[in-house]
């Protein structure tokens, strides 16, 4: 129902202990649940840093929507998909068939909405917080948020009653959300293939990111930070390709996860792998061109 629970006093937001991500309030459950790790709790009564009582709920789940949907249509017969409504097996499909076959007038979901649904009484489709997906610190970010919205907004217009779909954004100039709102695949790609030559990622490049987790966040960083001094002492040995750049160490957006603490080391250029051979990457996780660097 609310995407973080905060003080209003001091500000702390309830984070998971093992992840250090912010917790989601689940109103049927009236707990808050790591999205990541699964740890849950009880929300607190008050902040467990300053003592006082001003707990509040901030941001739009799946939950405070079908709330706000059923005060504005009181008669209308809602469903919603997510993460609890389809956790049993069986339960997408039950939802799915329930929809088709107009036992619902609205369908509340998340991004498992963009998948390939024909549904041909579709005339309407509204994103909330559109741009939502715009703002990590991932080189695929405007990729991936444009691939997600059309593919969502494909799920209306899909017979000869036509369709509409409205994307509710703080942005709405922004030139993702623009090309989106226009189909213009042809143009989102021209700009993003621009970005993607001058900063030297692929598919121009070739980027690995090394990741190292420990439990001890000192630890992480000591061991991070000497396999990034071997790398640059291999480069200046003259054994790596003249155009490879290095960025790192540093902690990925999600710094924490599970209870180890991450640490990331980026590769990009022609041949990288060159640079890794002989290196000790045992207790390394290595990805080539992986799908994000979150």
């Amino acid at each position: 129902s609310s995407t973080y629970v905060f003080c209003s006093d001091c500000g702390k937001a309830m984070l998971c202990p093992r992840c250090d991500l912010p917790l989601t309030m689940h109103e049927e459950k009236k707990k808050l649940v790591c999205h990541v790790c699964g740890y849950a709790r009880l929300v607190p009564s008050q902040c467990p840093v300053c003592g006082k009582s001003q707990i509040r709920q901030y941001g739009s789940g799946t939950q405070k929507v079908e709330t706000e949907l059923t005060h504005l249509f009181p008669q209308a017969r809602i469903l919603r998909w997510d993460a609890d409504t389809a956790r049993q097996k069986g339960a997408e499909e039950l939802l799915l068939s329930h929809f088709a076959n107009h036992h619902a007038d609205f369908l509340i979901g998340t991004q498992m909405l963009a998948k390939g649904l024909d549904l041909p009484l579709v005339t309407l489709v509204g994103i909330v917080l559109a741009d939502v997906g715009l703002n990590f610190p991932d080189y695929r970010a405007p990729e991936r948020c444009f691939q997600v919205l059309t593919q969502v907004a494909g799920r209306s217009g899909r017979s000869p009653l036509g369709g509409q779909v409205i994307l509710q954004t703080y942005q709405p100039d922004h030139p993702v959300l623009r090309r989106v709102a226009h189909h213009d695949f042809q143009g989102f790609y021209d700009e993003e293939i621009i970005q993607r030559r001058s900063l030297g990622y692929p598919p121009f490049t070739q980027l690995v990111r090394l990741e190292f987790r420990h439990a001890d966040s000192q630890m992480a960083e000591k061991c991070a930070n000497s396999m990034a001094e071997m790398i640059r002492q291999k480069m200046q040995d003259g054994q790596a390709p003249a155009n490879l750049l290095v960025s790192g160490p540093v902690p990925p957006f999600f710094e924490k996860e599970r209870g180890y603490f991450r640490q990331q080391i980026i590769l990009r250029g022609d041949d990288p792998f060159s640079v890794l051979r002989d290196l000790p990457l045992q207790d390394w996780h290595v990805e080539v061109n992986p799908p994000d660097l979150l």
